[in-house]
């Protein structure tokens, strides 16, 4: 089980990231596409964001444990509490292999 501190470090980007999404898309459009000036008063004020706003901060947890390695992104879940929830069936379609 993850520490609860690391699970609401991951909460706070999520928000973070979302708040200020669209004010990152624009400076970077204008960095990509403005004369060069304008980009790069563009990429300065990108640089004094907020540095878990950028959403390459996130990382994937599972959403029962808060393990983040070996996480399934098609369940949200990592592999271990994936292996134990499609062996007692509670995975709609998923079975256990055997041959």
């Amino acid at each position: 089980m993850a520490k609860e501190s690391m699970k609401a470090r991951e909460v706070k980007r999520a928000r973070m990231a979302a708040k200020y999404a669209e004010k990152r898309a624009a400076l970077k459009e204008i960095v990509r596409t403005g004369e060069p000036v304008a980009a790069y008063e563009a990429a300065q004020k990108l640089q004094d964001l907020p540095y878990n706003s950028n959403p390459i901060r996130q990382h994937n947890r599972c959403k029962l444990t808060g393990r983040p390695k070996g996480y399934l992104r098609k369940f949200g879940l990592s592999r271990i509490q994936f292996r134990e929830m499609a062996s007692q069936g509670l995975i709609p379609g998923v079975r256990k292999a055997s041959w």
